[in-house]
């Protein structure tokens, strides 16, 4: 048998602490437990247990819980004003926001509850202001007639809101079955605004 390496020269073989992107890593896993079992059953200390962190590690960079969920609100009022953006009208603004409800129900769930965030973080009040200015962008190039244009901004937010909101529920599925629910939003949009 060999004898192992002692030579004493060299400086012991250190592994050096490194996890890759773990501020992303614990809202990948953010997200994924929000899609499962809701916002409330997040905690950090799980978090960084899947990540294979110390408990610790989380709050080096979202401090607590309320941070997490401010950040994670933060990053969808981003994607929301980057897809609101892409819209080539009202109609389609609405289509896309019901989508981005579809395809990041974590962020979507979090975004819209005041209690759980930071309401006053400078990351998310940028990223929400983004989002309004996209959709009052897209309601200003529809004339509203004699309804005031805020009002109008409302009703067309209230509409995808809602939709998505119970789509994403569940209360919608029998109404809309096996169809795509972006087009029956589109065909809804068309009915109500002419």
């Amino acid at each position: 048998m060999a004898p192992a390496d002692t030579d004493s020269t060299k400086p012991a073989a250190r592994r050096p602490y490194h996890h890759g992107d773990l501020r992303r890593a614990i809202l990948t896993a953010a997200l994924d437990v929000i899609a499962a079992d809701g916002p409330a059953a997040l905690s950090l200390r799980d978090l960084a247990r899947r990540a294979g962190v110390s408990h610790a590690a989380p709050a080096h960079h979202f401090k607590d819980r309320t941070g997490l969920l401010t950040s994670i609100a933060a990053e969808g009022f981003g994607l929301l004003a980057t897809t609101l953006r892409e819209a080539s009208d009202l109609k389609e603004a609405g289509v896309r926001y019901v989508r981005f409800a579809r395809e990041h129900p974590a962020h979507f769930q979090v975004m819209f509850a005041p209690g759980l965030l930071r309401t006053d973080d400078l990351e998310l009040t940028t990223a929400r202001t983004l989002a309004g200015d996209a959709l009052r962008e897209s309601v200003s190039a529809v004339d509203p007639g004699d309804v005031d244009p805020r009002l109008a901004g409302v009703a067309a937010w209230s509409l995808a809101h809602g939709f998505a909101t119970l789509l994403l529920s569940h209360n919608l599925d029998g109404p809309v079955g096996d169809q795509n629910p972006e087009e029956v939003f589109r065909t809804l949009a068309a009915t109500l605004f002419r």
